[in-house]
């Protein structure tokens, strides 16, 4: 297993391998070869960034068992998703500003798969050569926004105001989720725990029936849906989302 991280050191952006409290510092394409430099860095002297720069972001919808037990939801015959735009991009550590707009807002702790190749109308069995990695997700939602109107379901505005986004703090590779559990911890106190086990669609088939007539490009991150547990964030919240091997992604929201 790896984690790689990217960072801001002394103002200069960069990317590397975390080995223990140690950042092996890289060049070149992190999905294509990467080449060490011969440098390292303690942990402690960089900022943390987006471990990666996707093109997009997917957002999956009703994608586990219990939840759509619980609120009376058909199993979907394919992923159902939303797109989140650049802008809800924000690293670990970022503190997140939330528009006066936007009014109540929800945690959604989740997994997210990052593609390494190139594809398009994968199946499976390919689709699991283009899985980088996985790193943590915060879907962030306004729920006001969402059902402010009747008539339209307004999923992109509501999930794609400015830091509605934030992942990281790594991308591990080598890792089996659906062994691991997603935790959510609002200001210290565990608000969501589920095991990724339980998801309707494995990240492979996930990865296939997205890329059906839709180029995933390297870096680009599909969010694999949460389950139950999803909550208010207070005025002021640090949220953390945790994944075994993958580490906590951790935000204030002010």
């Amino acid at each position: 297993m790896a984690r790689w991280i990217g960072y801001r050191h002394n103002g200069i952006g960069g990317f590397g391998r975390l080995d223990g409290d140690e950042v092996v510092v890289h060049e070149g394409d992190l999905f294509d070869a990467p080449r060490p430099t011969g440098e390292t860095l303690p942990l402690g002297a960089v900022v943390l960034d987006l471990p990666c720069r996707p093109s997009k972001v997917i957002a999956l919808w009703n994608n586990f068992s219990a939840m759509a037990e619980k609120q009376g939801l058909t199993p979907p015959v394919a992923p159902l998703f939303l797109l989140k735009p650049a802008n809800t991009y924000r690293p670990s550590g970022a503190e997140i500003a939330v528009p006066d707009c936007a009014g109540r807002i929800l945690f959604e702790g989740e997994l997210g798969i990052v593609i390494g190749k190139r594809g398009r109308d994968l199946d499976p069995d390919r689709a699991r050569d283009h899985i980088f990695g996985y790193t943590c997700v915060n879907d962030v939602t306004a729920l006001e926004i969402l059902k402010a109107d009747p008539s339209f379901a307004q999923w992109t505005r509501s999930k794609g105001l400015d830091g509605f986004g934030p992942f990281g703090p790594a991308i591990a590779t080598d890792i089996d989720p659906e062994t691991l559990s997603v935790k959510v911890r609002v200001n210290g106190r565990e608000r969501q725990t589920y095991p990724l086990s339980d998801m309707i669609f494995r990240p492979h088939e996930i990865v296939a029936m997205v890329s059906r007539g839709m180029t995933l490009e390297p870096g680009d991150v599909i969010a694999c849906g949460t389950s139950n547990g999803s909550g208010p964030i207070p005025k002021g919240a640090t949220v953390e989302v945790e994944i075994e091997g993958i580490g906590i992604l951790s935000n204030r929201f002010s």
